[in-house]
């Protein structure tokens, strides 16, 4: 849990993130951290350094007006000179889990799909959308991006071209 870390961990994850998305337009933000803080946090560490990291909060995330508890996952980075060891995989594959054990639904905005895909992730075929404080906004940015992942509790199949709505919140909503 976010509260369970201290000082020197939130201090060595911020810089794990900042320099794993320092190549991304806006890079690691302010609300990209608080996106993830809150939530059960899955760390990999190599020689006493962390290398690895996700997250995983909880959201609601509605599926054709459906509500659904969504394990959503957040902030996955492995350090740039650590890539291609596995420990992104190790980390996801944990978050994974955890969001199968206690979730009816996985989600996450992504442009990495094979990565995930092999995880059992899906691409969600549907118009994205945010319930904001004045109603319904379409995110078109988002479609095809967004990825899912059914759990033991999922209620009946989902339809992947349905619409799919998340909650409003500052920064990226997805």
């Amino acid at each position: 849990m976010s509260a369970d870390l201290d000082a020197a961990e939130t201090a060595a994850i911020r810089d794990l993130l900042r320099s794993a998305f320092e190549q991304d337009d806006d890079g690691f933000t302010e609300s990209d951290w608080d996106h993830a803080f809150g939530g059960v946090h899955f760390i990999l560490e190599v020689g006493g350094e962390i290398v690895a990291h996700a997250a995983v909060v909880e959201r609601e995330i509605q599926v054709g007006g459906r509500a659904l508890r969504t394990g959503y996952v957040e902030a996955v980075a492995t350090a740039p000179a650590q890539q291609g060891h596995g420990y992104g995989t190790a980390v996801m594959a944990a978050a994974t889990s955890h969001v199968r054990e206690r979730f009816e639904l996985g989600a996450l905005g992504t442009s990495l799909f094979r990565f995930y895909e092999r995880l059992g992730w899906q691409r969600w075929r549907g118009k994205s959308a945010v319930r904001a404080p004045d109603g319904l906004r379409p995110t078109p940015d988002e479609d095809g991006f967004i990825m899912v992942l059914s759990t033991p509790t999922t209620s009946g199949p989902l339809d992947a071209d349905a619409a799919i709505t998340c909650e409003w919140r500052a920064g990226d909503v997805w």
